[in-house]
């Protein structure tokens, strides 16, 4: 569909296709690109088959609350034939968002997309960035098949930028799967990490005291939620699922704590529609970002359920 991003009708009604990014409360764009992938391709189909889905639903969150007040700008998609051209295709929009201090969400494409974010970020902003990493790999790893800016590749990307504190800046969540460059690469370093497993054997309430306690170090954080940090029962439409994630319940209830955090920015990434008839992973990624705007608006502006 062409244009699909200034039709009033999607995002649940609240899409404000005429305002600028000073006068909407949240801002939303897509990155369809997956050249980054080193397996299955298929998310850059993601943004424009997200908001395809939600012209038919309301402006409430699963806590029964409305947020129907609230006013989106969809920027439409930034595309280019690389990372590094995407990126300077729309620093100034992150700029003018972290400036009018307005939350923003970005739909990949593979993981490889949130690189241009996180590098627009750090020109944007003065303190400390931390990220939220929720996912079943690292993403540590300094190049996959030459490629730099590969999806496998999006925090050892993160660790080089001006604002982040190396691997101390990243909280990992959900993992389950490491390369071997990438084990070598942290065996002898301190890791912000709860894997899949240890979140299971934790708690919910646990984790997320231990995240909260730690990122509350920083000025700016961003969440990044791969969708494969569910289990793949949850959200089978991925390039590379890996069994033995986290719920959806659980997932949902650490973002609900997250936004206790000075959240900037959050992104949902790898969600690949070809690779699933039943579309159970775009309705996933479909719920976490109206849920993380539910979260922004209560702490923003408050709430009457």
């Amino acid at each position: 569909m062409e244009n699909l991003y200034k039709d009033p009708e999607i995002w649940a009604r609240l899409n404000r296709p005429d305002i600028s990014i000073e006068d909407a409360d949240a801002v939303i764009f897509g990155i369809p690109y997956d050249e980054g992938v080193s397996f299955r391709s298929g998310a850059a189909k993601a943004p424009d088959e997200l908001r395809k889905i939600t012209y038919t639903i309301d402006p409430t969150t699963e806590r029964f609350e409305s947020f129907e007040g609230m006013n989106i700008l969809d920027l439409g998609n930034f595309e280019g034939k690389n990372i590094p051209e995407i990126a300077c295709k729309m620093e100034d929009s992150i700029k003018k968002c972290i400036e009018a201090k307005k939350l923003f969400t970005m739909i990949g494409g593979d993981h490889s997309t949130t690189i241009p974010v996180l590098q627009c970020i750090d020109k944007s902003i003065d303190g400390s960035l931390g990220i939220i990493h929720l996912d079943s790999h690292f993403d540590l790893c300094d190049e996959m098949d030459g490629d730099i800016y590969s999806h496998g590749c999006t925090q050892r990307r993160s660790i080089e930028l001006k604002h982040t504190k190396g691997l101390d800046s990243i909280f990992f969540l959900g993992l389950r799967s490491i390369e071997l460059q990438e084990h070598e690469f942290i065996k002898d370093k301190n890791i912000n990490l709860l894997s899949a497993r240890e979140i299971s054997e934790i708690g919910i309430k646990e984790t997320c005291k231990r995240v909260l306690d730690k990122m509350s170090l920083f000025d700016y954080i961003y969440i990044t939620v791969d969708i494969d940090c569910l289990d793949p029962a949850y959200a089978p439409g991925t390039g590379t699922p890996q069994f033995g994630g986290l719920t959806s319940r659980e997932l949902l209830d650490m973002l609900y704590e997250f936004f206790k955090l000075p959240i900037i920015g959050v992104d949902i990434v790898e969600v690949a529609p070809p690779l699933e008839s039943s579309s159970i992973a775009l309705f996933a990624a479909r719920k976490i970002v109206t849920e993380c705007w539910g979260h922004y608006i209560r702490k923003t502006k408050g709430f009457e359920v």
